[in-house]
C-alpha cells in the first residue's frame, strides 16, 4: 500500500505532532508499505530525501507563514503527483486539507484529529466550510481518545466513523532503568513553551511548595517571559531551563526525575505525548483534566494525579503530596509502565493504523 502523509512540518523540525508523523512513517515502512510524506520546507525551495528504502519525504517552498501556518501553494502541485492508496492528514492544518483534496484519483481520506482550532479564532471562521467538507469526505477519523471525541463540538458530528488510536512509542527505549533518589524531589517538564502550556501556573504552584526543584526542557515564544516569572518569584535556585534536548538524550533525562508535571490549561493540548514517555520511564505524573487526552493517559489515582487546569493550588497540593510520599510515586511509577507497555507502544499504534487503512480502501 502506498501512504501520502501531508502535514506542515517533519523532523528535525521539533514536536509531537512531527515526531508522530516520523514513526508512523518509518514503521509503516519496515512493514513493507510505501510512504511519501509531503510537508513544507523551513525555506523558498523544495527539496526531495529519501532516508530509507520505500520512504520519500518531500519538503514543499514555504513561501509565507500566518497564524502558525506555513504556506506553501506549491504543496498542491506536488500532492498532484502523487498516486497513493491513501491520504493520511494530520489535522488541522488549513493547507493540508487542500492538498489532500489535489492527490489524483480521490484516494481514502484519513484523518488524524489533533486538536480543536482554539485561539486562532478569526482563522476558525475563515477555515470552518473546509473544515467541514474534510471531515464529510474522511473516511476514517483517528482520535487520540475517547474523551476527546465527546469533548469536541466538531467531532461529536462524525463519531460514527471515529477510531481511537492512541499515538504510540518506542516503551522500551523510555524503560524506567537505574533512578538514584534526589534528596529534593525533581520535577520534570518537556516540550515546547507554548501558551497552552500552564508553566505559569506551575511556576506560581512552585512558590506555594518548598522543598522540590523543577527542571524545564524545551523552548519556545514563552521563554523569556517565565523567565522573568521564576526571577521575579525568587525561584531561580530552584528552576533550571534546559533548552532543547535532543531526542536522543530525552530518555536519560526522563530518568534523572522523581515527577513528571504537564499542567497545560487550554485544550490546545489534546493528548501529551511527553505523559507517555513519562509513563514508560516510571515517573508518577501530575496532569490536568481537560477533556482530552491527558486524563486518559495519566489515570487518577493509578499512575499520578489529575488535578483541575489553571489552578495553581490543586497542583501545588498534588505535589506536596507526591513529594511526601515516595511509597505511594514508586506504586504510580509502576503502574505507569504497565499502562505504557499495554495501551501506548509504537507496535500497537501501528497495528491500529494498519487496520484504519483496510477499512478505508474497502
Amino acid at each position: 500500500m502506498h501512504i501520502l502523509h501531508i502535514y506542515k512540518d517533519y523532523p528535525p523540525v521539533l514536536g509531537g505532532i512531527e515526531g508522530h508523523v516520523r514513526d508512523l512513517a518509518e514503521g509503516l515502512v519496515a512493514r513493507g508499505h510505501q510512504v511519501t510524506v509531503l510537508v513544507t520546507n523551513t525555506s523558498r525551495c523544495t527539496s526531495i530525501e529519501r532516508p530509507a528504502p520505500g520512504l520519500t519525504v518531500v519538503r514543499a517552498a514555504r513561501m509565507a507563514h500566518v497564524a502558525s501556518t506555513p504556506l506553501s501553494p506549491a504543496m498542491i502541485a506536488l500532492a498532484h503527483g502523487v498516486h497513493a492508496d491513501v491520504v493520511h492528514l494530520q489535522f488541522p492544518y488549513p493547507p493540508g486539507d487542500l492538498a489532500a483534496m489535489a492527490a489524483p484519483a480521490s484516494p481514502p481520506l484519513v484523518v488524524s484529529y489533533q486538536s480543536d482550532i482554539v485561539r486562532q479564532q478569526t482563522l476558525l471562521r475563515l477555515y470552518r466550510p473546509l473544515l467541514a467538507l474534510t471531515l464529510r469526505r474522511a473516511a476514517r477519523i483517528i482520535a487520540s481518545s475517547p474523551g476527546y471525541i465527546a469533548s469536541s463540538p466538531f467531532l461529536r458530528a462524525h463519531a460514527a466513523k471515529c477510531v481511537v488510536v492512541p499515538p504510540g512509542i518506542d516503551v522500551m527505549r523510555f524503560s524506567p532503568g537505574d533512578r538514584r533518589a534526589h534528596t529534593v524531589p525533581r520535577l520534570l517538564f518537556v516540550g515546547r513553551l507554548r501558551y497552552y502550556k500552564g508553566l505559569h501556573i506551575l511556576i506560581e504552584a512552585l512558590r506555594q511548595v518548598e522543598g522540590v526543584e523543577l527542571w524545564i526542557a524545551g523552548n519556545g515564544p514563552e521563554r523569556a517571559r517565565l523567565e522573568r516569572q521564576v526571577a521575579g518569584a525568587g525561584l531561580r535556585h530552584r528552576v533550571r531551563f534546559l533548552g532543547d534536548v535532543a531526542d536522543k538524550d530525552l530518555p536519560a533525562l526522563y530518568r534523572q526525575a522523581d515527577i513528571f508535571v504537564l499542567p497545560s490549561h487550554l485544550r490546545a493540548e489534546a493528548f501529551g505525548i511527553v505523559l507517555v514517555e513519562a509513563l514508560a520511564s516510571g515517573l508518577p505524573c501530575i496532569s490536568t483534566a481537560l477533556g482530552t487526552g491527558t486524563d486518559f493517559v495519566n489515570a487518577h489515582e493509578e499512575t499520578g494525579l489529575v488535578v483541575p487546569p489553571g489552578d495553581a493550588a490543586p497542583l501545588a497540593e498534588a505535589i506536596r503530596r507526591l513529594r511526601d510520599d515516595p511509597a505511594l510515586r514508586a506504586t504510580y511509577g509502576e503502574a505507569g509502565v504497565r499502562r505504557a507497555r499495554t495501551l501506548f507502544s509504537r507496535e500497537r499504534m501501528l497495528d491500529a493504523v494498519e487496520q484504519v487503512y483496510c477499512q478505508a480502501v474497502m
